[in-house]
């Protein structure tokens, strides 16, 4: 029976061809794949690494996020679970009121706050600390429930979705972000790693 061709020879493992020119076609792939990606200015670059330390984020996190949306991140929608609010507690831990004391003026900080505990109970407990706050959609919430609670969150601040990063502590938390079409989703513990700069 004839092989058939382009099929593998018995023991090959189906890696890369070490024929001659390996080397060079490896090369020349890797140069024409970085010719494709965009470019920066340095100065843009700069004020990029600038933006993402006052945001506190890494600035790969940052630059996937920016790149992905198209634009800025205006502001942060936080689950109550990334706030490491238990039910009925209406007071922040000190650790995640300073990091987001921190964080103001830099971009907006939504709350979506679980049953029981009460959205207006944490702003009264902590004034200033949020520029909007309200209801997370329950874990029972269909897709479109979780979409219209979301963007109904966003709109009452006139917030653009691609310009809002969710913060995250819970894989259902994670779906808000494709169901409400948001910029992206960080994890709370990379999120609050590193405060925000000055």
């Amino acid at each position: 029976m004839g092989e058939r061709p382009g099929s593998a020879e018995i023991g090959h493992n189906g890696g890369p061809t070490m024929e001659a020119g390996f080397g060079f076609r490896k090369l020349a792939w890797t140069k024409a794949r970085r010719a494709l990606l965009p470019s920066l200015p340095l100065e843009v670059v700069r004020l990029r690494v600038t933006r993402a330390k006052r945001l506190g984020l890494p600035y790969q996190t940052y630059a996937t996020i920016r790149a992905t949306s198209g634009h800025d991140i205006v502001a942060f929608l936080f689950s109550g679970n990334a706030l490491d609010l238990r039910p009925g507690q209406a007071v922040l831990v000190p650790s995640v009121t300073a990091h987001l004391d921190a964080l103001g003026g830099q971009a907006d900080r939504i709350g979506a706050i679980y049953a029981p505990t009460d959205p207006q109970a944490i702003a009264a407990s902590q004034p200033g600390l949020f520029e909007g706050l309200g209801r997370a959609p329950g874990f029972t919430a269909t897709w479109r429930e979780t979409r219209e609670g979301v963007r109904a969150l966003l709109a009452a601040r006139g917030l653009p979705r691609d310009g809002v990063v969710l913060v995250a502590a819970t894989s259902i938390e994670r779906g808000w972000t494709s169901a409400a079409g948001l910029a992206g989703t960080i994890d709370r513990a990379t999120f609050f790693a590193t405060p925000p700069a000055a």
